[in-house]
């Protein structure tokens, strides 16, 4: 039903910036919110930063100051604007979209690789 294809990953310098974006398409109603996660080799599935509808941002404190999530609910998609990039930020990011109507449910993308790395 519901597909989401990320881009905008890629390799960059310690200190250089990224934007990614998700776009969904499919049947999207009754979305709560979409975010973006990520998962380094070795460790843990963490989350990066959510927006809800009511516009609603949460950001780990990793990222916080340095990343800022967007969204156009009209164009189906999500941004994460990633700035002052550490090697430490190096993973493959997920887009993720909430929907709690008609039933409470997940959607992931296939993931975009970010590498930070001198």
């Amino acid at each position: 039903q519901v597909q989401l294809v990320e881009s905008g990953g890629g390799l960059v310098q310690p200190g250089g910036s990224l934007r990614l974006s998700c776009a969904a398409s499919g049947s999207i109603s009754g979305v709560y919110g979409m975010g973006w996660y990520r998962q380094a080799p070795g460790k843990q599935r963490e989350l990066v930063a959510t927006i809800t509808n009511g516009g609603n941002r949460n950001y780990a404190d990793s990222v916080k100051g340095r990343f800022t999530i967007s969204r156009d609910i009209a164009s189906n998609t999500v941004n994460l604007q990633m700035n002052s990039l550490k090697p430490e930020d190096t993973a493959v990011y997920v887009c993720n979209v909430h929907r709690t109507w008609p039933k409470v449910n997940d959607y992931w993308g296939q993931g975009t690789q970010v590498t930070v790395s001198s």
